[in-house]
C-alpha cells in the first residue's frame, strides 16, 4: 500500500517539525472529539489480487465476447490497437489519474502543460490552428462543432453525410431536439456522399467524414466547394490515425476538425471513457468549447500554463453561450499525448501503413469468399464493409463462437433510426485491421468466414 500513500514518514516528520509540533494527534487536536472516527471502519478483510481477480472473472461470466481473448477486427470508432506499456505507465501515474480541474495554475502547473502539448499534437493531427483541451468522446465533438456553426451563421440547418458515423449522428439528432437545430442526413452513393442531392441553401454546416465509416476516403474538395457557396462552415470527422497517411482535415479546407481519440492509449474497454478531439481555424477560437490551455510568462518571468480565451458566457452566462461545455477530458488527452509522444511522426505514419496493408491483404482474401462482396468499389483507408449471403448477425455469431470478434453488423449500428448508408444492412458487415492483426490472424479470420457464410 505503500505506493498510495500521499506522504512519506520522512515528509511527515518534516510538516511536524516545521509546525512546532510533535505528532499527528496534536495536528488534530482542535478537531471535536464528536467528529472524529473514535474506531475503525467497519469494513471487510482484505483480500489477494488473485482473489479480486477471481470475483471480478465471476461478475463478467456472463459476457461471452471477451475482447482479450479474442481476435479482433471490430472497429466503427473503436479499435483494438497497441497501448505501449511505457504509456500505461506514465499515465497511470498518480499525478495524473488523481489530478483534479486546474482552476489555480499555481498548483497545477504539470497538468496545464501535458494539457497544452496535447493540444499542440491535435493541432498537429487536424492541421488547423487551435485546439481545445478535449470533449468527452467523438460524438460530442461534432455535437459542439454544429453548436459552434449555429451560434458563427445564425443559421440552424445542419448538412450531415450519412458516412458520419450512425452513432455520432443518433446523438447529433438527440441534441438537435433542444438546440432546435435541423439535421438533414446526405445519402451515399456507392460508398460517397451525394452532396448534390439536397439543398444547401441557407446551411450552417456542411459535415463530411474522411474516411467515413464504411472506410472509404472520400474527396472532400466537393463537401469544401458547397459549403464556402453557401457560406457554411465546413466539419470534417476524420480518423487521427489517417492523419499519419493521408490528408488532414486543414489541408482539406475545414473549418472545423472533430475525431475520436480512443485510438491513442485507450483500450476498448466496454465502451468507454473516450476522447473527444476538437480543433478550429483562428476565426472561430472565441466560439470554442470547453477548455484551452495557453502558454505565457509568470511574474518572474517564467514559462508558465494557464486556461484562456474563455468566453465568459460558456461558464456564467449560460443563456448567451454557444456551448454548455466546461470541462475536458483530461486523463484520456494526457495519455493520448504520451501515445502521440511515443510514437512520433514516423510512428503515426508506420502504424497508419501497417492498419491499411492489413485491411487490404484482409479485403483480398474474404472477397475471394463464395458469396461475399464489397459493398463499395471505392479506395478505402483500413475499414471496410462487405455483403455476406446471411444475415451479418448470424455470420458474426458463428465466427464469435470460433474467438474471432468479426467486425460489426450494419444494421446494428445504424439501430438507432439513422438513415442507412447501404441497401441490404441486415447482410453487411463492417470489418477493420490494426496494426495489432497479424498474417496468422487474417488468415484465421479468412478460415472462420468461410465456414460462418457456408
Amino acid at each position: 500500500m505503500a505506493d498510495y500513500l500521499p506522504h512519506t514518514s520522512d515528509e511527515v516528520d518534516e510538516m511536524l517539525s516545521f509546525l512546532g509540533m510533535d505528532s499527528l494527534d496534536q495536528l488534530f487536536a482542535h478537531i471535536p472529539a464528536a467528529v472524529r472516527l473514535s474506531q475503525g471502519l467497519d469494513l471487510p478483510d482484505g483480500m489477494s489480487e488473485p482473489d479480486v481477480a477471481e470475483v471480478f472473472a465471476r461478475f463478467s461470466a456472463a459476457n461471452q465476447a471477451k475482447s482479450p481473448e479474442m481476435l479482433c477486427f471490430a472497429g466503427a470508432g473503436a479499435y483494438d490497437h497497441e497501448v505501449p506499456a511505457v504509456v500505461k505507465a506514465l499515465a497511470g501515474r498518480s499525478e495524473f489519474v488523481t489530478a483534479y480541474t486546474p482552476y489555480q495554475p499555481e498548483v497545477a502547473q504539470g497538468v496545464l502543460q501535458a494539457i497544452f502539448e496535447y493540444q499542440t499534437m491535435v493541432s498537429r493531427l487536424s492541421g488547423l490552428p487551435i485546439a481545445n483541451a478535449s470533449l468527452y468522446d467523438g460524438s460530442a465533438a461534432l455535437v459542439e462543432a454544429l453548436n459552434m456553426a449555429s451560434g458563427a451563421t445564425g443559421r440552424q440547418r445542419m448538412l450531415v453525410s450519412a458516412g458520419v458515423h450512425p452513432h455520432w449522428r443518433a446523438v447529433a439528432r438527440t441534441f438537435a431536439v433542444g438546440t432546435g437545430h435541423e439535421i438533414v442526413e446526405v445519402p451515399l452513393k456507392d460508398g460517397v456522399t451525394d452532396w448534390g442531392s439536397v439543398v444547401a441553401a441557407g446551411a450552417a454546416a456542411v459535415v463530411g467524414a474522411y474516411p467515413n465509416y464504411l472506410g472509404v476516403m472520400e474527396d472532400m474538395g466537393g463537401a469544401k466547394r458547397l459549403a464556402v457557396a453557401n457560406e457554411a462552415l465546413f466539419v470534417l470527422a476524420c480518423d487521427p490515425v489517417a492523419a499519419g497517411v493521408l490528408k488532414t482535415a486543414g489541408q482539406w479546407g475545414a473549418d472545423v476538425f472533430v475525431g475520436e481519440g480512443q485510438a491513442f492509449g485507450t483500450s476498448v474497454s466496454f465502451g468507454g471513457p473516450y476522447l473527444g478531439l476538437f480543433a478550429c481555424s483562428l476565426e472561430l477560437i472565441r466560439r470554442l468549447p470547453g477548455r484551452i490551455v495557453g502558454e505565457t510568462v509568470d511574474s518572474n518571468d517564467r514559462r508558465a500554463f494557464v486556461t484562456t480565451l474563455r468566453a465568459r458566457e460558456q461558464d456564467i452566462r449560460r443563456e448567451k453561450a454557444t456551448s454548455n461545455v466546461c470541462t475536458n477530458q483530461t486523463l484520456m488527452a494526457v495519455t493520448a499525448a504520451i501515445q502521440l509522444g511515443w510514437l512520433g511522426t514516423y510512428g503515426l505514419r508506420e502504424v497508419a501503413t501497417r492498419c491499411a496493408q492489413g485491411a487490404h491483404f484482409l479485403f483480398d482474401e474474404v472477397t475471394k469468399i463464395k458469396g461475399v462482396e464489397p459493398v463499395s468499389s471505392q479506395p478505402f483507408f483500413r475499414e471496410f464493409a462487405i455483403r455476406v449471403p446471411k444475415k451479418a448477425s448470424k455470420v458474426l455469431s458463428r465466427m464469435a463462437d470460433r474467438g474471432i470478434l468479426g467486425g460489426l453488423s450494419d444494421a446494428a449500428l445504424n439501430a438507432g433510426g439513422a438513415m442507412d448508408a447501404v441497401a441490404n444492412s441486415e447482410r453487411v458487415i463492417l470489418v477493420s485491421a490494426t496494426e495489432r492483426r497479424t498474417r496468422s490472424d487474417i488468415e484465421q479470420y479468412v478460415k472462420a468466414l468461410r465456414k460462418a457464410v457456408d
